[in-house]
This record gives structure tokens, sequence and C-alpha cells, in this order.
């Protein structure tokens, strides 16, 4: 179920959007180049709306799916499935024409495709960058399917999805895994390698799936190949074409492919797919707001292009509705915000600060009012045994010395202290006996505790945070990061902390959830092998992490 497009919160201003629509073509190409312009457009065409030719896909001599094939967004009786032809992904124009492809896909009960349950086709337009995202209905309910797409005589490689339970029934146990932060230059995706191998029913990708940072010949940290890269990723991300470059650049890995491929995604950004910790309109640095829309609304477009996201994903412009709600039977629902897109501006400064008057305005607001009212609305009528919402930066309370007033991050929620007390009081409002949060953000695994009120260690724990550590970003990391015994003993209701790479999986049953943090022990060298840094279990209407 997704809510209606939202009207933009009072930070948004509306005049900066017109302005930037408004900019005269000169101003525009030297601003963002003419790709942009593509990415303004505020009503993206339909499917058989474009008015390209047809290419012959005969003409086609290369492998058009070098970036792989995924799924996501997993409902009872439908599943989206993704795909991008790019005979030569790291050419601007991929190596297609500005003409539409015909692309035939087909589902099936069986990995050899000998009992087809939907087969159909789609097209790739070159207004999306030959990306297809096909929304496939009328399937059965807590199933798995294989997937394929095919164009001429190209055949894809076979993916693996699955469909939810339906609403209403009582499935015994989900296992889910969360992921973040995958900066390409600081190592290999051996996490994914791993996680492509491992059972799970659905992957929760929290933000960082890109970095905006320049790649160099070599791959930053990744040493270990004969290839050199292009200088045209030698540079930040500004424009259309730079962002969809970097989505090709990323998807060509393997083990990134190997992981969509084998398991349905759920994606949700953070601030790097646009660029570092920006907050709604306003850039990291000095840039107009007007400028920096242009700049979002080219990240967004490409975001959307590349993921494998529905139709009411869609960007319109610089806005995007990433928010929304998953259910999986009566066990679980899973609340997928946007901490990003509508957040007032973090105060003093996006770092490390002492809190002050104006990060404790409770005017302040990490979702904006329209996603904040969905999401506790969206509590008040659940009827799922754990609610669980996936999301950006750390929700729980950070101290970062032992004696206070301590600095805390402006940049998660602990720099908008009144916008996680308004979901703390609406999650106690609506009853919710088992919350889990799950972040990715800081680099590293946490296991928290979710206090009710966090100044007060002795006041109920109302929830759990699992934090899952990065896929590479931060590079290879270290079990015991040189602030572990100042965080663990400023922070109680911390049970765990850890810096190495990796992924989280959490089990939810009818009893209990289990979470296991999997790390390796070096992501600039490949190949590491995968270990269980450590367990815990949170019972069913007794909220408190436990060693397992």
């Amino acid at each position: 179920m997704t809510p209606a497009r939202p009207t933009p919160p009072s930070q948004h201003a509306p005049e900066l959007r017109a302005a930037a629509r408004q900019i005269g073509r000169r101003r525009f190409l030297t601003v963002t180049g003419a790709a942009a312009a593509l990415a303004f457009a505020t009503n993206l065409p339909a499917a058989g709306s474009a008015s390209a030719a047809e290419l012959d896909a005969a003409r086609i001599t290369e492998n058009p799916f070098t970036l792989g094939v995924a799924s996501g967004d997993p409902l009872p009786g439908s599943v989206i499935l993704w795909t991008r032809l790019a005979p030569a992904p790291y050419e601007p124009d991929s190596g297609l024409p500005q003409e539409r492809v015909t692309v035939h896909w087909e589902l099936a009960h069986d990995e050899r495709f000998r009992r087809i349950a939907r087969r159909g086709t789609a097209t790739a337009h070159p207004e999306f960058h030959h990306s297809v995202h096909v929304e496939v209905s009328h399937l059965e309910a807590g199933r798995v399917y294989y997937y394929r797409f095919r164009v001429g005589s190209w055949v894809s490689e076979t993916g693996r999805t699955r469909t939810a339970p339906e609403a209403g029934s009582r499935p015994g146990a989900l296992t889910l895994a969360a992921v973040s932060c995958q900066a390409y230059h600081d190592g290999y995706y051996t996490a994914y390698q791993h996680l492509a191998q491992d059972d799970v029913d659905i992957v929760f990708h929290l933000g960082d799936y890109l970095y905006e940072y320049a790649v160099n010949s070599v791959g930053g940290a990744r040493t270990y190949t004969d290839r050199t890269l292009p200088a045209l990723f030698n540079r930040e991300t500004l424009t259309l074409e730079d962002y969809r470059l970097r989505y090709a650049l990323y998807k060509s890995d393997p083990d990134l492919r190997a992981a969509h491929a084998a398991h349905p995604f759920v994606v949700t950004w953070d601030d790097h797919e646009t660029e570092n910790n920006y907050a709604d309109d306003t850039p990291e640095n000095s840039v107009p707001p007007e400028e920096f829309l242009l700049r979002r609304a080219a990240a967004y477009r490409a975001y959307w292009e590349n993921q494998p996201l529905r139709r009411p994903q869609q960007p319109e412009g610089p806005d995007m509705q990433l928010y929304r709600r998953l259910h999986w039977g009566r066990l679980a629902q899973f609340d997928i915000l946007d901490t990003r897109q509508y957040r007032s501006n973090q105060a003093y400064g996006d770092g490390w600060q002492y809190s002050g008057p104006e990060s404790e305005d409770p005017s302040r607001t990490l979702t904006g009012e329209t996603q904040e009212r969905w999401l506790l609305d969206g509590w008040r009528e659940s009827r799922a045994l754990w609610n669980v919402v996936p999301q950006q930066v750390t929700f729980s309370r950070r101290h970062n010395t032992t004696t206070l007033p301590s600095k805390v991050s402006m940049d998660a929620w602990d720099g908008y202290p009144a916008s996680r007390e308004r979901v703390l009081a609406g999650a106690e409002s609506a009853g919710i006996d088992n919350l889990m949060v799950l972040t990715g953000d800081v680099h590293v695994g946490y296991a928290f505790d979710i206090k009710r009120d966090f100044d007060d260690q002795a006041s109920k724990t109302v929830g759990t945070e699992i934090v899952a550590t990065s896929i590479s970003s931060g590079k290879d990391g270290a079990d015991k990061p040189a602030n572990w015994d100042t965080y663990m003993a400023a922070n109680p209701h911390m049970k765990f902390y850890n810096g190495r790479r990796g992924y989280v999986t959490v089990q939810l049953g009818a009893e209990a959830a289990r979470a296991d943090f999997k790390t390796v022990s070096a992501v600039t060298t490949p190949g590491a092998p995968i270990t269980t840094a450590a367990s815990f279990v949170t019972e069913a209407g007794n909220p408190g992490l436990k060693p397992a």
C-alpha cells in the first residue's frame, strides 16, 4: 500500500522549485549539462508514450545485460522486476542509440523455466536510459519465483524472487538482511558474495547505495585487478549523465549483481546517492538551493532508473516519494522511511556538536510532517506482531564521552530530539509492543535497546535498534574501533559495537527475533571469509536485547 504523494512540507520553498524549473537554458546547461534537462521533466513519459523509433534487436551485437537483474517490493500477489540494457555500460549512451527496445520477460515456478507463471514484453525507453520496470501481478502469495529477460538472441542471468504472504496470514518466520554503505572505491563487495549464498527472504538496503565521490582509474582500493577505469569516473557526480554512469560502475560489480539476482531488495536512500549530508534543499556547500535542486533532480531520476521500484516512486523533478509500507502477513509491518528529503537543516552544522536551543527546537523534523503523520497513523492501524522501521541514520542516543554534557551527531536523530520524541510517543500511543528500527549510515554495527527516555537509563525499554555496518565504506575497519571503550561506557543501552564490514540478518518469529551480525576480515583484498561477530535475541512482548 503506497500513500498519496505528499505536499512538500513547510521548509520546502516552492519558489525555489519554480525558479529551478524556469531557469534560463544557457544557465541550465552550464549548471548540469544537457542531460539534466531530462531529469527536470515534471511528468516522465509513461510506457509506450515515447516517440523514439524502435531498435531492431538483431542490431545489438554485445550482451545488453551487463548490469544484471533485480527484483523488489514484494506484495502478496505481485513483485517488481528490473533490468537495464547496457552493452557498453561505461559509455554515456550505454552502447545503444536513442531508440526504444522491446524486452521479453518470463517468470516461472522453477529455475529451468519449464512451468511458466507469467510472461510478457516491456519497452526499454531511451528516456529512462533503457531501464525496465515490470510490475508482475496475479501471482500466488508467499512463494518463490524465477525470472529472466530476453532481447533478440541475448538472455539475461536468472533471478530469484518471492511474493509476500497473504494479508492476514500468520507466517511462522521471516529472515531479512540489512545492508548499507557500499563505496566502490573503498573495497570489494565481498559481503555481497556471501549474502548471495545466504538463506534470507528479503534484503533491505538502508542507503548510500552510491557515492558521489570520484573513482580513479584503478578503482580506489580495488587494486587487485588488471582493469583500468575510464577517466569519466574520476570526478564528482553532478549531472544526470554522471549519476547514470556511476550506477553503471557500481552495478557492474559481480558480487552486487549476484546478491540482487538471489534476493528481492527493498531500497531506500541516504545522502550519498545525491550529496553528502544534504538536508532537503540545503546542500553541503554554499551552492544556491535552486541550483542544488537541479542536481537533486538528476540524482533522484538516476536512482529510480537503476532500482527495482514501482511506478508510484517515479520522481517528479526534484521530488520523489520513497517512503512506503509493506507487510509480511500478520508477522511484520515494514515502514520504510526517507529521512533525507524532508528534514530540517542540521543544527550547528552536520557534525558532532553540543545540543542547544536550535537542535532542541520542537518544530524541527527529520521526516517532515506528512511522513511523520503517515508513520504514526500506520502504527495505529497495524495488526502486525513486529513493526519494523527500515531507515537511514542512528535513532538511539549516542554520547561520545563519559562525562556530560557530551556532543552528539547533528546529522542523526540526536540532532532532532523533538522529532524522535514524537515518534516514540506515537509508538506508545499506538500500543506498539515490538518496535524494531533498522539503520545504516555509520559504517559500524551497533545493537541498541531503545529507551523511552534516553536521559534516564532506568526508563522503559520500548524497542530494538539494529545498525548494519557498511558493505565496503571505511575500508577494512576493526573489531574494536579506537573509541570502543568510551562508547560502550557512555551508552549503557548500546549492547554491541563492531567496526568490520558486512551485513546483519534478522529472523523474526512468533516468539522472538534474532539478529546475527556477520562480518568479513577485509574488503581491500578480495575473497575474505565471513564470520558471525555476535548474535542477540529480543522476545516478543518483552523488548530488550540478550546475547543469543
